[in-house]
């Protein structure tokens, strides 16, 4: 205790300057704790949602149930890239459940109940009434909903209405959900992912600002040792100002996460929406934050401390500090060692697989690549200051002298932009293995529509879509003995798009579709039906002899099996039981804007969407969300460890800039010296961190089972991003060196 109150002491009593460093300790602890919080909370976001799914999930009896119960049926529709979900019930006489989650009372036949979002759907998009057969009597609340946008709906019906696949309804809730927010394999990478992102370069920051102003206050410490104050009792005076700082910057950081939780659960981010309360702080965040930051600024305090503490004399006479050991590459070479293992086995025939004590090894190989990066910082940058310094530059000479003398201050300034662009690769890796998964692999996608839900206008305007590339119209036969089974009616340079190549089309004609990689079907002729003026008639198409090689970037090719000219309808024809084929690229960006353009032009119509899963893009939209934003918070904490280390480091010399501007230095060598010290380091540690996060990310992605182990698409961002941080160390190193001496900043050398 006696430490404690001398700590605070020396902290109000010791100048203007004390205090200023206090109040930046406080700020920047303050939003690392921020950040943290929004990491921890983020898990339980995803739990939230997924126990409103689960509570509200159907429990159905098991085989037949005597008499009348009340009956249920789900219906899933994809409406445009969200999902739209509807249950239908028939109220029963007997063993009648208890209204689901947010509904007071189980909708009686005609009655409609739909979420907020829903109504706010329909009111843009009437046509979707007729997915909603009834009267809209109310909405659903909140705990009847996974998110506040989700579309629901549950529909009151009768029990000769709903059904043969309607089943007998006991209960509502279930003690798992039928679907997750994420998957929980994929929720494992998310965790492991932003924890790199964000929590590691965090625990840094929060050293950073737990060691401003280290020299000063070294130097305070020794006197205070040399005037009897025991080791450990120096050492407890030190972490006692970094532990108050710490416990007030928590305090603070709390209070500014819940703000920001309430601004951000209003706006919502892109396919991430959720309840205020869903994001409130608890017990467990507020322990982790209120008991964790302290524990750390105590050991950095301490560990800070122990200089001074040890050898005071050295401390007060500014003796030169060791050089950095060789050992401390020992984790970067363990780190690479497990990762560019991985990585090599991508280059054989059987590569790893990220499973039991694969997954283990290949986390472990990550972080410890990354841990090792700030390591060996002092190592790199005292190793390239002793190779510089002799140099016959003068701005360089005294930029690298420095360096040489405190290699470890380098560590403090670049560490946090270093680690920024270590775990953007890292990041993009994630990304790449979602996007394999959750989005068809095949260069083309195909969306299919019932012709006969679609006005003219309405096909025009989704042919005219944009990212839509090619359109046609396939029509079934009615010859049962016919080896043809459909026909499309495309031009040549329709198929051409939609196909990988062809060979052989000739507009004008009917042609034979014969898919190389499939078995060809005999030239006979067949028969399709027409509308022509409300009447249905029927064409009967030769067999035509000619035919079309194609190769498809799907097993089911085209989807006919003979190509007609639009010219080989009678005039004024419509296909009878046709369906309108569109076709995009597989881009999943581009696969969701064709989808809310289509469910905008045409809400009710369904669409059948070949090797996309709606979910899985809907899930790729949060996970892509949560990782922009893990990235977010990844570049703010760099870049204000950067500016804090930066600036306090420079105020840390001012007695040296001072006295070379004394004995004749120009401002304009004083900053060259400046930008120097922080740009040369930061170089070195930013090329070594885009080498090892493209190993790291090259063992994911080979271990991650997916068809792309190198991903060369991501060095450009990963480059320009890289040359965005040494423009803005650039920036930020210059103002640092002033035009105005201080000779008091020298008076007692």
């Amino acid at each position: 205790m006696r430490e404690l109150l001398l700590g605070l002491r020396l902290l109000f009593g010791s100048g203007r300057g004390n205090r200023v460093r206090f109040v930046l300790m406080t700020l920047g602890g303050s939003l690392g704790v921020c950040c943290l919080a929004l990491v921890l909370t983020i898990p339980a976001i995803l739990d939230a949602h997924d126990g409103r799914a689960a509570a509200r999930d159907p429990e159905l009896y098991k085989g037949k149930r005597s008499g009348q119960p009340t009956l249920v049926l789900e219906r899933s529709y994809a409406h445009g890239s969200k999902m739209l979900g509807r249950v239908f019930l028939a109220v029963g006489t007997t063993d009648t459940p208890k209204a689901p989650p947010g509904l007071s009372d189980l909708p009686r036949p005609g009655e409609v109940y739909v979420s907020p979002a829903l109504r706010d759907q329909v009111q843009r998009e009437p046509g979707l009434k007729g997915l909603l057969p009834g009267r809209i009597k109310g909405l659903i609340g909140a705990p009847g909903l996974t998110h506040p946008n989700e579309l629901y709906a549950y529909i009151g019906t009768t029990r000769g209405e709903i059904g043969d696949e309607a089943r007998a309804l006991k209960s509502f809730g279930s003690p798992y959900a039928p679907t997750t927010a994420i998957d929980p394999s994929t929720l494992d990478i998310l965790r492991f992912t932003l924890a790199t992102l964000v929590l590691l370069p965090l625990a840094v920051f929060l050293s950073v600002c737990a060691r401003l102003s280290a020299a000063s206050r070294n130097r305070r410490l020794a006197a205070l040792r040399l005037l009897g104050l025991s080791a450990k009792g120096t050492q407890r005076v030190n972490a006692a100002e970094t532990v108050v700082a710490a416990l007030l910057g928590a305090l603070l950081g709390l209070a500014e996460f819940t703000l920001l939780n309430r601004i951000m659960s209003a706006t919502g981010l892109p396919g991430l929406k959720w309840y205020p309360d869903d994001g409130a702080l608890s017990g467990r965040t507020i322990a982790n934050c209120l008991l964790g930051c302290p524990a750390l600024a105590w050991f950095v305090g301490r560990m800070s401390a122990r200089a001074a503490a040890t050898n005071p004399l050295s401390t007060r006479r500014s003796a030169v500090p060791r050089a950095p050991r060789v050992w401390t590459l020992l984790v970067l070479v363990a780190g690479l060692g497990l990762v560019v293992g991985y990585s090599a086995t991508g280059l054989t025939d059987h590569p790893a697989r990220s499973d039991g004590i694969h997954a283990v090894l290949l986390v472990a190989g990550a972080l410890l690549t990354g841990l090792g990066l700030v390591l060996a910082l002092p190592l790199l940058s005292y190793a390239l200051a002793r190779r510089l310094a002799r140099s016959g530059s003068l701005a360089l000479n005294l930029a690298m002298r420095r360096n040489e003398v405190e290699p470890g201050s380098a560590m403090r300034v670049v560490t946090g932009l270093v680690l920024l662009v270590f775990s953007a690769s890292l990041a993009q890796g994630v990304l790449v293995e979602l996007n394999q998964v959750s989005r068809n692999t095949a260069p083309s996608q195909q969306y299919k529509l019932a012709l006969d839900r679609l006005t003219q206008e309405q096909q025009q305007r989704l042919r005219g879509i944009p990212g839509v590339e090619a359109s046609a119209v396939v029509m079934d036969n009615v010859d049962t003995d016919s080896d043809i089974s459909s026909a499309m009616i495309a031009t040549c340079a329709q198929v051409e798009k939609m196909v990988l190549d062809s060979k052989g089309c000739v507009d004008g004609r009917a042609l034979r579709l014969v898919n190389v990689d499939g078995a060809p079907v005999s030239a006979t002729p067949t028969s399709y039906v027409v509308r022509n003026d409300g009447k249905r008639t029927t064409f009967r198409v030769p067999g035509p002899k000619d035919v079309v090689l194609y190769r498809s970037s799907t097993a089911t090719g085209l989807g006919g099996d003979i190509l007609l000219p639009p010219s080989a309808l009678p005039a004024g024809a419509v296909p009878a039981g046709a369906y309108l084929v569109l076709s995009s690229s597989s881009d999943s960006s581009t696969v969701r804007s064709v989808l809310d353009r289509t469910g905008a032009i045409a809400p009710t119509a369904e669409v059948d969407l070949e090797g996309v899963n709606v979910e899985a893009l809907e899930q790729l939209t949060v996970i892509e969300t949560l990782l922009f934003l893990g990235m977010v918070m990844g570049l703010v904490i760099g870049v204000a460890a950067f500016l804090v280390s930066v600036t306090d480091r420079a105020v840390e010399r001012r007695a040296q800039v001072t006295a070379l501007a004394l004995i004749g230095a120009r401002p304009r060598t004083l900053r060259a010296v400046q930008c120097l010290q922080v740009i040369l380091p930061l170089t070195v540690g930013l090329v070594l961190a885009l080498v090892c996060g493209k190993l790291a990310e090259s063992a994911y992605l080979v271990t991650g089972g997916g068809a792309v182990f190198w991903d060369g698409a991501g060095v450009p961002p990963l480059l320009a991003a890289t040359a965005g941080v040494l423009v803005v160390a650039i920036i930020g190193t210059l103002p640092l060196a002033g035009r105005r001496i201080d000779p008091e900043l020298i008076r007692r050398d």
